[in-house]
């Protein structure tokens, strides 16, 4: 017989399966609602031998910083004095001293002056400060100087727009270089006005700007009653604190409210964001519950 016609040897053939990756397949084309309970127990349960965890999974928690006694820290509640400017004009944009705002031109009627409260590292001023609050001595004048990162930004060439003048008419906005406007809920500033068109600028005004804010922290507050007062005179601006009678029941914090607010305006979000700092920073707290008593006249 000849070689071309030998009879064709038949081999087994082999399988290769790959079976991590066939129980992936598998396990892709079950739907959810398919997924019997002991199965998904035992896929939950599947531990992976040691040496084949990525590096990344195992990671030790950083230890947290240490106190410095004498200084602010990170979670304190502090009364601070702040003076921000631009590093490159020395134009003055926030101030907590009434008469440096009114001298300054940035006074506002709806806002109380005085030391500030600011809780430590917990978003309440900006971030760049915020980050370099820590070891500040009280009573001592600090200046702190930020980046445009850690401030407002660089400025974006994408948040400069050409828009018709009388487009900016008909919303009732009478275009003037310099002027600050409000155009469709987003602030901008008014950089040009040629051939019928007026450049906005919504960057911030201080977009890519160094700033340097002067600090003074007048007291790091420590007494619980002292912080709750804080907070209620956060909230409920112009109100004494003192006005506000608390009592501690279990996990439950009592708020009984002067009746001299009790149709004040904007109340109820008053309430729920003092509830909400309460259940923060007093963590024993589970409840916060506010009482209004009406006594006959």
């Amino acid at each position: 017989m000849s070689e071309d016609k030998k009879p064709v040897e038949e081999k087994p053939v082999e399988e290769k399966v790959d079976e991590p990756k066939a129980v992936e397949e598998k396990a892709a084309e079950v739907k959810p609602e398919e997924v019997k309970p002991e199965e998904a127990s035992v896929e939950v349960k599947e531990e992976k031998p040691a040496q084949e965890l990525p590096a990344e999974v195992k990671v030790e928690e950083s230890a947290p910083e240490p106190r410095i006694e004498g200084a602010v820290n990170n979670g304190d509640f502090i009364l601070t004095e702040l003076t921000g400017k631009s590093v490159e004009t020395g134009e003055v944009f926030d101030t907590t001293n009434e008469d440096l705002a009114k001298e300054k031109g940035i006074y506002r009627e709806d806002r109380v002056y005085g030391p500030r409260l600011v809780v430590v590292n917990d978003g309440w001023v900006l971030k760049g400060l915020d980050k370099k609050l820590r070891g500040i001595k009280p009573d001592e004048l600090t200046n702190v100087e930020i980046t445009p990162e850690d401030a407002f930004g660089e400025r974006d060439a994408s948040n400069l727009q050409l828009i018709p003048f009388r487009i900016l008419r008909s919303k009732g906005v009478n275009p003037v270089i310099g002027a600050e406007i409000e155009i469709d809920g987003r602030n901008a500033v008014i950089r040009s006005i040629a051939a019928g068109r007026v450049q906005v600028d919504y960057n911030h005004p201080l977009a890519g700007r160094n700033i340097v804010y002067e600090v003074k922290v007048n007291k790091i507050i420590e007494d619980e009653k002292e912080k709750l007062n804080a907070l209620v005179s956060r909230r409920f601006v112009g109100i004494e604190a003192d006005k506000f009678i608390s009592k501690k029941e279990d996990k439950k914090m009592r708020i009984q409210i002067p009746d001299e607010i009790f149709f004040g305006e904007n109340i109820q979000i008053a309430k729920r964001g003092l509830a909400m700092d309460v259940l923060k920073y007093f963590t024993e707290f589970e409840e916060v519950e506010f009482v209004e008593i009406i006594k006959k006249s």
